[in-house]
């Protein structure tokens, strides 16, 4: 094999004789030849994977790891052949992957790596200089600063979302389903953005046990959802509940027992497991005092998933509106560290507020019209458009309409995004799934029309950064054609869902001894003395 240009490969994948017979522990990563080896070239990865998926589709559970170790040499290799470094250097990709069905146990052997790594990053470069902030970033929401850390997910404007490093086709390929199902569970990424590892069945099914051995509601707190009146948003009362639940805190208990801060975040951990595992009965709590005239929500079945026991608890049992929560609830899960409800629960909880209170806090910020209703508002804009219009409509009066809507100073609902600059992934899979499953709804047809008109159109106008859809032009079409029709209810499922990434994190923020934030404010008078915008002439 020639020599190779660290620019022109993503590296070489080990391959031993009878790969397939065997597991397949390591990827090896070189700058020089190794042997025997799959050489990857950039153009032939997506190649070089589909050979072995459909070769060796009968070892499917050995095949799970080299595609693990593949995805890894791809995504990892650049950084380790721009090194300066010549030696060879093997990444051990599946002997990373913890088989423990213990989550609490595989944290307690990562936090204390991972704590030694940031200290050693921080000792060596914690006083370089990353990036300058313009007046205009103070000003505009702080959009585009750099300003805080956050492990569970990262937001590439033109790429979308990535979960630990992993986007969402490959979290729906990668992470386990349930039977029969095609959706990945949330359990299965709840325990990837807590560990960075794809866990295993047998890891999702303890998580799926283990929160349903945990969902059982306080009196006080059922007592409380009980009295609420009719006329409290869905919002206010999952705030206000989920506050109550503070009284259960291991967190709040050992804090004011005095208890070594290097073991907050064990604490925190069991806080966050509790509160994830009981959010789907106080959610359905709630929509069945709102919308089903108080009857109950049944029990707990720990044979069933955290999805199948949140629509069951809904009263819900179509099987295909199961995987569409399973979907999604995982694809609601995290978007970074600077929205509002994420941020909100870092700041929070940055104060060492327990994790009821810190999550009660990012479910208000979460309510406000700006983040967590704008499904619902998109749904508002359908119906009136369908309203005014008829039913079919030409594209042309589409654009009509839309040009109209613009004209009058009003948005598309649904149409860009504070950092995306592409299709919302999100938007994408949700689309897949209406084409596999309702792909003559005529609400949905009405959406799949406008995305095919409305980003020329924004285009045209030459206003808008991101003229492509997000994640709320689909969701509400997709609630709607199940039968949840209640608008006001969808920013209560978005915030079932954003736990998982906030509270990831939250354990996180802990076990790493995050302080409290605390940044510097200005006013417009120092600000303008600072850059010299008061001097005369």
């Amino acid at each position: 094999m020639p020599d190779t240009h660290p620019q022109a490969d993503y590296g070489y994948v080990r391959h031993p004789n009878h790969a397939f017979s065997q597991p397949i522990s390591f990827v090896g990563l070189f700058h020089s030849q190794p042997s025997p080896t799959i050489k990857l070239r950039r153009g032939t990865f997506n190649e070089v994977l589909g050979i072995f998926t459909s070769t060796v589709r009968i070892y499917q559970h050995k095949l799970v790891t080299f595609t693990m170790s593949l995805l890894s040499a791809y995504r990892f290799t650049p950084k380790l052949l721009n090194s300066t470094k010549s030696t060879a250097c093997l990444f051990a990709a599946s002997r990373n992957a913890t088989t423990s069905t213990n989550l609490r146990d595989v944290l307690l052997d990562l936090v204390p790596k991972e704590q030694s790594r940031i200290k050693n990053f921080k000792t060596q470069y914690g006083k370089t200089n990353i990036g300058s902030i313009t007046v205009d970033m103070i000003y505009g929401g702080m959009r585009g600063m750099k300003g805080l850390v956050y492990e569970t997910s990262v937001l590439d404007a033109d790429e979308g979302i990535r979960f630990r490093g992993y986007s969402i086709p490959e979290c729906q390929q990668l992470l386990p389903k349930a039977p029969g199902g095609a959706e990945p569970l949330p359990e299965g990424l709840f325990w990837l953005l807590v560990t960075g590892q794809v866990p295993t069945e047998e890891q999702v099914n303890w998580l799926s046990k283990e929160w349903a051995k945990r969902a059982a509601l306080p009196s006080h707190v059922v007592t409380m959802l009980d009295n609420f009146p009719t006329n409290l948003h869905p919002m206010s009362q999952f705030s206000s509940a989920i506050t109550a639940l503070n009284s259960e805190s291991s967190f709040a208990r050992a804090y004011s027992e005095g208890v070594n801060k290097a073991t907050y975040w064990e604490f925190v951990y069991e806080d966050s497991m509790d509160l994830i595992a009981k959010l789907p009965c106080v959610a359905a709590k709630i929509y069945r005092n709102l919308y089903r005239e108080g009857s109950s929500i049944g029990a707990i079945d720990s044979s069933l998933d955290w999805s199948h026991n949140f629509t069951n608890m809904l009263g819900y049992s179509d099987a295909t509106f199961t995987e569409l929560m399973r979907l999604y609830l995982t694809i609601h899960s995290d978007h970074e560290g600077g929205n509002v409800s994420a941020h909100t629960s870092h700041l929070v909880g940055s104060a060492l507020s327990d994790p009821y209170l810190s999550f009660s806090a990012a479910m208000n910020g979460l309510a406000g019209p700006l983040h967590g209703l704008a499904n619902q508002e998109v749904l508002v804009w359908l119906t009136a458009l369908q309203k005014e219009m008829g039913g079919e409509v030409s594209d042309e009066a589409m654009r009509d309409y839309i040009w109209n809507t613009l004209k009058s100073g009003r948005v598309v609902p649904g149409y860009g995004h504070a950092v995306l600059r592409r299709t919302d992934p999100r938007y994408t899979c949700q689309q897949e799934f209406a084409f596999k499953h309702l792909p003559d709804d005529p609400m949905f047809k009405l959406v799949h029309q406008l995305y095919k008109i409305v980003p020329n159109v924004l285009l045209e106008q030459g206003k808008a950064k991101n003229p492509w859809p997000n994640v709320d032009a689909h969701s509400g079409v997709l609630l709607q054609y199940y039968g949840m029709t209640e608008m006001n209810y969808y920013t209560v499922l978005f915030g079932v869902s954003r736990a998982l990434g906030v509270l990831a994190q939250l354990i996180w923020s802990r076990a790493l001894g995050f302080p409290l934030e605390r940044p510097k404010s200005m006013s417009t008078d120092g600000l303008m003395n600072l850059v010299g915008a008061n001097k005369s002439g």
